[in-house]
């Protein structure tokens, strides 16, 4: 009855209760201090001074607190973050009474010097102790409290991964028993831990284990909660689990995390990006915070994929306002409804970033010069695009209309309006392109690093391959596919693609816009290329099913503008490292712009309304001289 009691009054305690409990016990330090300090009965002629000493230390303390921001935490959820906060507040606080006091001692004032020269520091060590006790009481009731409510009912969780990624998802479920998973184990390669407990939960043992382990604490769920490890090593962990029949379950990578916070919400099923997930890089995310903080960023094509994730990145970096632009009203609509949501919830402690749409074809010069006269953006991302190879081959006006004009326009509106800053989205594609698409990316590569080399402003591109999970992406059409029963349907048993995850790609494009001085072509290490018949295999099996058994693999040949193997680097272009390990930069881009380059351009843009794909084609050569339509196979592949 008691403890319920204690509990329930603790737990309601507020930072208004503490500013009264502090001042109650705050009157008592410097006497304790004093007694403490003699070790003996106060005599009378020390009351004096340790009135007025109990009552300067006080107000001193009292105002310190306040205004180092003491009485504005939330301590039911006191961390090492709030003590370290508390030893700071109670050190600037010890430092400001011992100066007053040193000050009224040599003065003779208040006969303080009648008191010893310790009274400060002894007042400030009980300061400390009473402050960070009383507050950090909650805290221990409140975990007093959860474990109390600890459900050992559900699923008997085994979660693999003991670092701050593992730790917090127990700490959920502990805190919330009404999600009915119940850790019960640990597995960790880190040897030295094995027998250790985390939050009460033992660590028994390495991934070679987790077999016994699933065995012996009768395990039905597994959860994956390694953020930084590599695809190798959550694809070794999903086999096991697999061959003990246990349902696996994983938190995404440090690239989905920015916030680096893990929640009971982030746990989902195991993905191919999980698989194909790489060793994450160091990024410099203060530097693209400083070059975004207080800017106007507009986004174009920002209800995509590449784009949408622009926009979830570069609201964490506080820009005063965020343009999304695009031409499909739903998409914009819901990136908008994502982004406000998210400022929304930070209470305007991260962001009080303003957000504005447009809806708007690129291709319509007035419409984006009325968005630019209005909005003024200091910095503007380009992704807004078509990319689909084949359905481009059959509609070359439109690659053209859309990939070509549409950048133009984007880049002499940027002119025009002083844009500082202007990064372009471009592909593999348009390395020694085989496409239409390919050789229109290309294009607009070349108009954005002859602006750039004109006008001496930071204009660069950005070229990286396939981004899982886009819009349009494989992996989506296999999983369509597998849903429907299959077949899965491949173009070439040998056809290879570079791949990247989504928010992997969006955080070194950010990256890359940081490094350049304009003119330059930054390219993303994308690793090594995948087999497409291996990652339908993996897709396969993480829908439970097996290849060639339960879902056929069907080859249809290879499609036009389509190539076996993508590529990152033109022939001629001069390749250094940047200050990121994973982007390079082509410093001499701009030297490859091909002779009459705006004189073919216009003929190209006046012919665009055709369709006429051979006199399309035949000018896409003019500009594009390592263009070759419909080549099917290359053997100089360059990797990363």
């Amino acid at each position: 009855m008691l403890e319920n009691f204690l509990n329930n009054r603790l737990l309601k305690l507020r930072n208004r209760h503490f500013l009264i409990l502090d001042c109650l016990f705050l009157s008592l330090t410097p006497f304790l201090s004093l007694a403490l300090r003699l070790d003996a009965t106060i005599e009378s002629y020390y009351l004096s001074g340790i009135f007025w000493c109990t009552l300067i230390f006080l107000l001193i303390k009292i105002s310190v607190f306040y205004k180092l921001g003491l009485y504005k935490r939330y301590w039911n959820s006191a961390s090492i973050d709030e003590l370290a906060k508390i030893i700071y507040i109670v050190f600037w606080a010890v430092i400001v009474q011992t100066s007053v006091f040193v000050v009224f001692y040599n003065l003779s004032l208040l006969n303080f010097e009648e008191l010893p020269l310790s009274i400060p520091l002894l007042d400030g060590i009980l300061t400390f102790f009473f402050v960070a006790s009383a507050r950090f009481s909650i805290r221990l009731m409140e975990r007093l409290k959860e474990r109390k409510n600890i459900s050992y009912h559900g699923d008997r969780v085994l979660v693999i991964g003991s670092g701050k990624a593992g730790t917090s998802i127990v700490q959920e479920m502990q805190r919330n028993p009404q999600l009915g998973l119940y850790p019960v184990a640990f597995v960790d390669d880190d040897i030295d831990k094995k027998g250790l407990k985390i939050r009460g939960v033992p660590v028994m043992g390495t991934r070679n284990s987790i077999p016994e382990i699933i065995t012996k604490m009768d395990i039905n769920k597994v959860i994956i909660a390694m953020p930084t490890v590599p695809g190798s090593e959550i694809r070794d962990i999903v086999s096991i689990c697999r061959k003990c029949g246990i349902q696996t379950r994983t938190i995404p990578g440090i690239f989905e995390i920015l916030d680096e916070k893990v929640r009971i919400d982030s746990i989902r099923q195991v993905e191919i990006e999980d698989l194909l997930r790489r060793e994450p890089v160091n990024t410099d995310i203060n530097s693209v915070r400083q070059f975004l903080k207080g800017k106007k960023v507009l986004i174009t094509g920002a209800g995509g994929s590449i784009g949408s994730e622009l926009c979830r990145q570069i609201i964490n970096f506080s820009p005063a306002k965020i343009i999304l632009l695009g031409q499909g009203e739903n998409s914009i609509f819901d990136i908008k409804h994502e982004v406000s949501k998210r400022i929304s919830l930070t209470n305007g402690m991260m962001t009080n970033t303003k957000v504005k749409t447009y809806i708007a074809n690129i291709r319509s010069y007035e419409r984006l010069d009325n968005i630019l006269k209005e909005t003024k953006p200091d910095v503007i991302f380009h992704a807004a695009a078509h990319k689909h190879v084949p359905i481009m081959e059959e509609n070359s006006c439109e690659a053209v209309s859309n990939n070509v004009k549409g950048t133009l326009n984007l880049i002499e509106l940027s002119l025009k309006h002083d844009v500082d800053h202007f990064v372009f989205i471009s592909t593999d594609k348009a390395v020694n392109p085989s496409s239409i698409m390919g050789a229109s990316k290309r294009i607009a590569e070349m108009i954005v690093l002859k602006a750039a080399r004109e006008s001496g402003k930071n204009y660069s591109a950005v070229r990286f391959g396939n981004v899982l999970g886009s819009r349009g992406s494989v992996v989506l059409t296999f999983k369509k596919q597998i849903a429907e029963g299959g077949p899965i349907t491949i173009t070439d048993p040998n056809i290879q693609r570079f791949f990247m995850t989504i928010p992997e790609a969006v955080q070194l494009v950010l990256q890359a816009s940081v490094i350049g001085n304009g003119g330059d072509i930054f390219v993303l290490d994308m690793g090594e290329p995948i087999r497409i018949v291996d990652l339908a295999k993996d897709i396969i099996r993480l829908s439970g099913y097996e290849a060639d058994k339960d879902i056929h693999i069907e080859y249809t040949g290879l499609r036009p503008g389509e190539k076996l193997f993508e590529e990152l680097f033109i022939p001629g272009e001069n390749y250094k490292n940047t200050i990121h390990e994973k982007i390079l930069i082509a410093s001499n881009a701009s030297h490859f712009i091909p002779d009459e380059f705006d004189v073919n351009l216009q003929i190209l843009l006046q012919n665009r309304y055709e369709n006429d794909k051979e006199t399309i084609i035949s000018l896409l050569k003019k500009l594009v001289p390592e263009y070759t339509p419909e080549l099917h196979e290359t053997n100089n592949t360059v990797n990363i």
